[in-house]
Order: structure tokens, then C-alpha cells, then sequence
């Protein structure tokens, strides 16, 4: 009877290991990316002297001619830096909600357009609670200059026959919350490859509406500190 039993159960497919993940990376078809990235590492290679110029245009001949990202793989197998990519995570991924007991109930700025407009842009601090209110209005939050004091923001948005454009700076975490009511809620989440960057939350509704929030393309918070900094610096230069 376990006989029959055994014959008659299908078998269990075992689950697959990393190693059949590596496998299966390993003969995907190498991109354009792909073969840069190894060049880049191969140069780096080369001026540690890790090696010979003969080497290293020998690899780069090599990394121009592979197909897949395991051929590409063998030209630095033997280098450190190889190594430390793999262990280290593309990005870290933002929590879909902020932490608990981080943002205030209360906001710090209140931005309300009825049968109005309201903008909030340039250099401002956004704070960490922010409450957008629309009705029969229009309210744009453009936080894509503006100075970033905690890492963490929420923006409570509400459009009730009005609109609420949010923009961000592309190397920021987006992420969003919320619906519609013969409305349009939507926001482009998207991770930043730093840790340590800003997260946005949107929040809220649109009721016979429209709630958009996106990265502003082309805006980064680390050059707009930069060039804040280089516009101070010249303005010490002047008084010394």
C-alpha cells in the first residue's frame, strides 16, 4: 500500500538555492551597462597595478566580445572589487510608512487653495509634516530645491474638484498612500540608491480630483547643497 502510494505521488520539486540564481544570472544576455561596468572595473585594475597594461587590454578585448554576464564574470573573478559588489546591496529599499513616533501629528506647514492657487517652491524647509488642501484650487509643492532638515517627510494631500502636483528631487525615496473618488491619485514610487536619503510620503484622496506627486528630472539634492555651498564660500572669499 505505500508502494502504490509512493508511485502515485508526484514528486516534490526541491526549492532552488542561491546557487541556481547565480546559475541562471550568469547566462542572462550582457548589456551595453553591463560590459561599462566591468571596464570600469578592469581600469580601476589597472592603476593599482593590479595589471599589466598587456592584461588589462587583453580583459577589455575580451569584455567587448562576451555575450552573457557570466563570460563577463571571468575577466574579474580574480580582482577584489569584483567581490565587493557582489556583497553589497544595489539599494537599500524606503519603508512604505514612516516610522512610528518619527512625524508629528500636527503639521508644520499648512498649504490650502479654494477656488485659488497655492505654490510652495524654491529653497524652503520642508519640515516633517506638510497638509495640502484643494478645493476647486490648484496646489504645487516643488520640494526639488528645498532644504531637506530631517529624513523623513510626509505630505497629507487632499483634492476634493481640484489639483495637488507634488514634484521631488530624483535622488530621493518616493513613496505613496492614498486613492480616488472619481479621481486621480497617483504617485511614482522609486527607491534612491542612497541609504541615507530623504523619504517622501504621500498621503491622502482625491475626490473628483487629481493627486500627482513625481521626481523632478534633471534635480538633485546633493548639487543643491553644493552650489549653496560654493555661493557661501565665495561670499567668505569676498570679506577675507
Amino acid at each position: 500500500m505505500d508502494l502504490q502510494k509512493q508511485q502515485t505521488e508526484p514528486r516534490r520539486q526541491p526549492a532552488p538555492t542561491v546557487a541556481d540564481s547565480a546559475a541562471r544570472a550568469a547566462g542572462l544576455r550582457a548589456s551595453d551597462a553591463d560590459r561599462d561596468r566591468i571596464a570600469d572595473l578592469l581600469r580601476d585594475a589597472l592603476a593599482e597595478g593590479r595589471l599589466t597594461a598587456d592584461e588589462h587590454a587583453e580583459r577589455v578585448e575580451g569584455v567587448l566580445s562576451a555575450k552573457t554576464v557570466g563570460e563577463l564574470e571571468v575577466f574579474i573573478q580574480d580582482l577584489p572589487a569584483a567581490h565587493q559588489d557582489r556583497a553589497a546591496p544595489a539599494y537599500t529599499a524606503a519603508p512604505h510608512r514612516p516610522d512610528g513616533g518619527e512625524i508629528p501629528a500636527r503639521a508644520d506647514d499648512n498649504v490650502v487653495a479654494v477656488f485659488s492657487a497655492a505654490v510652495r517652491k524654491g529653497r524652503w524647509r520642508a519640515g516633517r509634516r506638510l497638509h495640502a488642501f484643494s478645493v476647486f484650487g490648484s496646489v504645487e509643492i516643488d520640494l526639488s530645491e528645498a532644504i531637506f532638515e530631517y529624513q523623513q517627510v510626509v505630505i497629507k494631500a487632499v483634492s476634493v474638484f481640484g489639483d495637488v502636483q507634488i514634484r521631488v528631487p530624483e535622488n530621493v525615496s518616493l513613496r505613496g498612500t492614498g486613492g480616488g473618488v472619481l479621481g486621480n491619485f497617483e504617485v511614482e514610487a522609486m527607491d534612491s540608491p542612497d541609504p541615507q536619503a530623504p523619504v517622501v510620503y504621500v498621503d491622502g484622496w482625491a475626490v473628483l480630483g487629481n493627486v500627482e506627486a513625481r521626481p523632478k528630472r534633471g534635480k538633485l539634492v546633493a548639487d543643491i547643497l553644493d552650489r549653496v555651498q560654493r555661493k557661501v564660500d565665495k561670499r567668505l572669499r569676498k570679506h577675507l
